[in-house]
């Protein structure tokens, strides 16, 4: 397959979103370390600070001339800083794969309201299937926190909306919207974390780490995923982001050494089947729609 027909193809932004979730579970488990030096908020300040720095030397968003409705691009920053917010907050007393579980309602939410075919509720129907099998629903779920779940479906809720704001404003702003909509991020989570951070953010034993998770979590993922959300439709893009929880237990095989149950590789192959049929899918549809227009 050529450049050309690799970027005008499916298979592009698809690779794009594979790579941005391993970046973003590297991220997680970095970022999980710290959170008895310096807590959930002091985190999500230095991963939201560093990140928006890095993406706005990357992409120089001062040169950029903003046209149009800014709303979309605000809101998008704004999404942005409480998906990870959140998220922190809940991974403090909820286990990650329940945690990213929960979370995932808000694209599932976005597929299912953004479908119009009866084969896209099959996909849907399939992953969330998976997330059934994958939550513990037997004597452990007893043990969830309560408030850790709540943020970590508040978590999915500005996810949901991070979607769909970030397909718009990406519309119209390009690539440099990342950089924007993390300052945005930055500019409200930032004084916040820092405030309600344990100890100093810039201490030489914390900033590294703290740099490693700004590129992991948020500079590198959030750059792939802004370029992937302007090739494909937000149903097709939310769907995929249900590979989430089956890179996360995968993780917890290869570096945890954790094992999985029966139950928990038929949830893995739901979720897989359903990334590849809502790519398949889509990329059948967008062959039906061009021939037809």
């Amino acid at each position: 397959m050529t450049l050309s027909a690799l970027r005008g193809s499916t298979l592009l932004p698809v690779l794009l979103i594979v790579i941005a979730m391993l970046s973003i579970q590297s991220g997680a488990a970095l970022a999980k370390n710290l959170f008895p030096l310096i807590g959930a908020p002091g985190v999500t300040a230095l991963r939201l600070g560093l990140g928006a720095l890095i993406l706005c030397i990357v992409f120089k968003p001062w040169r950029m001339r903003i046209q149009g409705n800014r709303l979309p691009l605000l809101l998008y920053g704004l999404t942005l800083g409480g998906m990870n917010f959140l998220f922190y907050l809940s991974i403090r007393t909820v286990p990650l794969g329940v945690a990213v579980a929960l979370e995932f309602t808000g694209p599932l939410a976005v597929a299912l309201f953004s479908s119009r075919r009866a084969l896209d509720f099959l996909w849907i129907l399939l992953a969330l299937t998976g997330m059934w099998f994958l939550l513990p629903l037997d004597n452990d779920i007893a043990n969830v926190d309560m408030q850790g779940a709540l943020c970590a479906i508040g978590a999915g809720a500005c996810w949901a909306l991070y979607i769909v704001f970030g397909k718009s404003a990406g519309a119209n702003h390009g690539p440099a919207t990342v950089a924007i909509g993390s300052l945005v991020a930055a500019v409200v989570f930032c004084p916040l974390g820092a405030y309600f951070a344990e100890t100093s953010l810039l201490s030489p034993a914390i900033l590294p780490l703290g740099i490693a998770i700004a590129i992991l979590s948020t500079a590198l993922p959030y750059s792939l995923e802004m370029m992937a959300l302007t090739r494909l439709p937000a149903k097709t893009f939310s769907t995929l982001m249900s590979m989430e929880p089956a890179i996360a237990a995968l993780s917890g095989i290869l570096f945890l050494g954790e094992h999985l149950l029966l139950t928990q590789w038929v949830a893995l192959f739901c979720i897989i089947a359903a990334c590849l049929g809502a790519t398949l899918t889509a990329k059948r549809a967008h062959i039906t729609d061009s021939a037809q227009s």
